[in-house]
Parts: C-alpha cells; structure tokens; sequence
C-alpha cells in the first residue's frame, strides 16, 4: 500500500487524519505489529485508545491485522495511554498499541507501540514501515475480546499512593481529553476534593489544546483554581501521559522545577538514586538532584528513548519539561501522568505550603519555556545538524560549549540555549535560561540569529 513514510517517527507514527492515517493503515500497522510479536515468541497484544473520533475504526482494523497475523488482540476501550501501558502487565500480554494523537491537535492521531518488554523507536520504528511497505506478514488464526481494566488499575494506584494528610482541593483539568477517566476518582479516593474543568470526552477538544506545555492552555486552569481557592490546579494532555501544574497562586511550574520537587522526596526514600532529565530541563534541576545526594543524567528528548535510558541505567525516576515523568520508584517506569501527580499530592499533602514555597530555595534563573519555530518536516533535521556543526566549529575559539546529543545545547557559564527538533510536528523547539533578562536575550539572539543564517544559506 502506498503511504507517506513522514508519519513513522522517532517514537511512534503520527499523522493527520485522512491524509496520512486511514483505517487501511491501521490494519497493515497491525499485521506488520503482529508478525513481529509472533515473531518474537509472543501471543496477545493489548489495544486503548484516546477519545479522538477517528480511535475506534483504527482499533477494529489494528486488530483485524493482528489476528490475521495470529496474534490475539485485547480490547481494553477508551483509556488513557498509561492504562494501556499498565494492562501489559495486568493482563500479561506480550506488548501493547496505544491509538492516541497525544497532545496534537484534534485533525491528528497515532500509534504508540510497547512490544515485547521494550517501546520501540528509530530503527524499530523503521523496520515496521519496511514490514508494510513489503507486506512482509505472518498469517494465523486468534481471537478477540473486550476487557475493561481501569477499576483494576485504580485500585492498584490507591494502594500504591499515599492517602493525603489533610484535605486538598485541587482542579482537574483534563482539556476533553482521556485524562479525568483516571485522574478524579484517583484523586477523591486519595482523600481530595476534585474540581472538574473539560473532562468530559470531546476529541475535537473544542475548549483548548490538550497540550500543558503551551502556557497559553492553561488560563482557564489558573483563573479556576484562584476562584476556587486551590491548593493545586492539574492538567493533562490529551491521551494523559503528560502533566501540568499549576500551583495555589495561579503560577505554572514547568517540568523541570517539578522534577525538582518530585526528585527531593524521592532521595529520601531512596538515597544516591540515579534520575534523568532531558535536555530541555533547567540546569537547577541536575544541580539540585546532585545537591540531594543523587546521580543526574541528561538525556534525550522522547518517552521511548528516556525509557530505554532509565532501564540502562537503572533510574528512579526520569521527567521532561513537557510534563512526562517517569517512575520506576515504587511503579512500573513508564509515563503516567495520573501516578505521577499522586506522588505530587503525597508531598502537598503533608505540608501547608505551596508548590512555589516548596522550591524557594532553588537559584533564581530567568528562563522561557518551551518556544516553537515553524519548520516544515523536509528541512527540519538538516537545519539542526548544519547549526550543530556551526556552533561546535565557533565553540573552538568561543567561550561555550556544545551538548549535541540531542539537537545543540549551547552552554555558557551564566547561561546556554537549546535548539532541537520536534519528532511530533513540523518545527523547532527552542528554550533559553539564563542569571537575568539581559543575558537571556542576548543568549536568545545568539542561537536565533545561527538558525536563520543556517536557514538562508539552505534556501
């Protein structure tokens, strides 16, 4: 079959409705994931999907192909992508496809893959397009069936998290998403009082981005958590995998100042303990964690790849400025944005004090969060790499230097900028942090003014 080969990225295979996604897709996807868990021994891959109006016609036609490939497939509904996570354990089966478009807007979608003990990226990913391109499938005979799941993960969380010590309220914004399938009952059993805001199912998101990155999404989140008087104002993507915080004061703590919160309370019950961050994360964060007696690791950017590392290294815990945290700390070391705010309202819940009061003591930066340059996919991997190649070459005789692995983090002793490819969309990602404004924009114009003199001498 013919397809655009833009959609199978570095993590998972994304795309526009329609245009790069049709069911046809989705029923070679699934012989071609099929083939290769049968190919590896395994017997039964689990299917979820988020709330997007395209999920259910990819999930019968995935797996369509899985059982024609003679693998079973479990139907576990509409779910959050880290229930699906969690369903391969619970229902032991041998890996899992999670239908989501994630934090993409409402014309998107996707497929997230977990098959075989690992969730595959690069190369893996691009062995499964091969598989399709040539049709190269296995063939059987297997059976379906529905299985719901999520009272079984719910209970599982409430007795893995702690109850809270005294009564918080805190608001849930899920923006139409999956996210407040899991997140309200969790947060009520945990002895909260929940304030719902958009988690009711909409896949077209008609409210705003299920995106927490973009502050922007999270206005509506701020203004009810100040009018409700709040301890606490939690936002999810749309497949929640992803979380977002805002504290009693209506202020966003972004993914890193979080991770520096998270990472405290972990230390104390798990001393030197390794945790990873990604490039994007404020310098405090790996300065802190070192602080705290434990051992930091900057990673690259991407669920898939940040999993692979945590297994390699043996991490704790490992978190993203876009609001994946990851725990293996008394959990199963993948995303999951309803466990990881559990762990935050374990330690709001023991304490009278904000968020923002919690990490008064970390230096002051100035920073910006996570900024987006359009980039159209054709060109996008190619400008990195020419303004990677450019930085390192000026770093000789320059006083910075060059973090390359993923994209270029350009880092100066009062300072450093970041610029990197989106493995989602067509565009750059762009962050800057600096001692003061001053020196931030003059970090900022550095690195800007490399990527459009790359950019000119390209076109």
């Amino acid at each position: 079959m013919k397809f655009s080969s833009e959609i199978f990225r570095q993590y998972d295979i994304r795309g526009i409705v329609g245009p790069d996604l049709t069911p046809e897709l989705a029923y070679h996807l699934g012989r071609a994931v099929g083939s290769w868990v049968k190919r590896g021994g395994g017997t039964k891959v689990v299917l979820g999907r988020d709330c997007r109006p395209s999920g259910e016609d990819f999930s019968a036609e995935l797996g369509r192909g899985l059982r024609e490939s003679g693998v079973h497939s479990i139907d576990i509904g509409v779910v959050p992508t880290p229930v699906v996570y969690w369903a391969i354990e619970h229902l032991d089966a041998d890996g899992s496809i999670a239908i989501t478009g994630s934090h993409n807007p409402a014309e998107y979608n996707g497929f997230k893959l977990t098959l075989l003990g690992r969730s595959l990226f690069g190369e893996d990913i691009q062995k499964l397009r091969l598989s399709i391109e040539n049709e190269d499938y296995e063939s059987g005979e297997a059976t379906h069936q529905t299985t719901p799941v999520v009272d079984a993960y719910l209970d599982e969380l409430v007795e893995n998290l702690k109850p809270v010590e005294r009564k918080l309220k805190v608001v849930v914004d899920a923006g139409n998403g999956v996210g407040g399938i899991t997140a309200l009952p969790l947060f009520e059993r945990m002895g909260c009082e929940v304030i719902p805001l958009y988690c009711e199912l909409d896949g077209t998101f008609p409210n705003h981005h299920a995106d927490p990155t973009v502050e922007e999404n999270l206005a509506d989140l701020k203004r009810s958590v100040l009018g409700h008087g709040a301890d606490l104002g939690l936002a999810f993507d749309g497949d929640a995998d992803r979380i977002g915080v805002v504290d009693r004061n209506g202020e966003v703590i972004w993914g890193d100042k979080l991770m520096i919160l998270l990472s405290r309370a972990l230390l104390k019950e798990e001393p030197g303990a390794v945790i990873i961050g990604e490039v994007k994360c404020s310098k405090t964060l790996y300065d802190d964690i070192a602080a705290h007696g434990g051992k930091p690791i900057m990673w690259i950017t991407g669920h898939s790849l940040i999993k692979a590392k945590m297994k390699e290294e043996k991490a704790a815990l490992a978190g993203e400025m876009s609001g994946h945290i990851f725990y293996k700390h008394r959990y199963y070391g993948f995303d999951d944005a309803a466990y990881a705010s559990g762990r935050l309202l374990e330690i709001m819940g023991s304490t009278n004090a904000s968020v923002s009061e919690l990490l008064a003591d970390v230096p002051k930066t100035v920073s910006t969060p996570e900024l987006r340059m359009d980039c159209p996919e054709n060109i996008k991997f190619d400008l990195v790499k020419r303004v990677i190649g450019s930085f390192q070459e000026r770093a000789k005789s320059e006083p910075f230097s060059v973090i390359d692995i993923d994209g270029a983090r350009v880092e100066w002793e009062d300072g450093w900028g970041l610029v990197r490819c989106s493995n989602t969309q067509p565009i750059l990602v762009l962050r800057f942090e600096a001692q003061n404004e001053t020196r931030l924009k003059e970090i900022r114009k550095v690195v800007e003014s490399e990527i459009e003199l790359q950019r000119a001498e390209m076109n």
